[in-house]
């Protein structure tokens, strides 16, 4: 019988309480610090562990920063870059493409 009654409660409970509209809008309020512009040294820093050192090179032979993006492994080795930077720059592209990642703004340190 009890349990009876607190089915009742609950199913009453649950009809009066409205569900929250958009309780996502509150965690997303400030916005990011991403980079509006993105170019070859901006992506490059971001991605950090040592690939920046390229920027010079990769800037002078590819020179757009949407032809690094579709660029392949192998024109990256012909160019000189170590398989482990290699690896790192392939890797960020294709999040980059798919919308996973983009390089973060580095704050000014004053």
């Amino acid at each position: 019988m009890a349990m009876a009654s607190w089915l009742q409660l609950q199913r009453i409970i649950t009809k009066i309480t409205p569900l929250p509209h958009s309780t996502s809008s509150r965690f997303f309020s400030k916005s990011s610090p991403y980079v509006v512009k993105v170019g070859i040294p901006e992506f490059l820093n971001g991605i950090g562990n040592g690939v920046e050192s390229h920027v010079a090179k990769l800037e002078s032979e590819i020179g757009d920063f949407q032809k690094l993006i579709v660029t392949r492994t192998l024109k990256l080795k012909k160019l000189g870059i170590p398989c482990k930077h290699r690896k790192l720059i392939l890797k960020y592209t294709h999040k980059y493409r798919l919308g996973l990642w983009r390089p973060r703004v580095e704050s000014i340190k004053a």
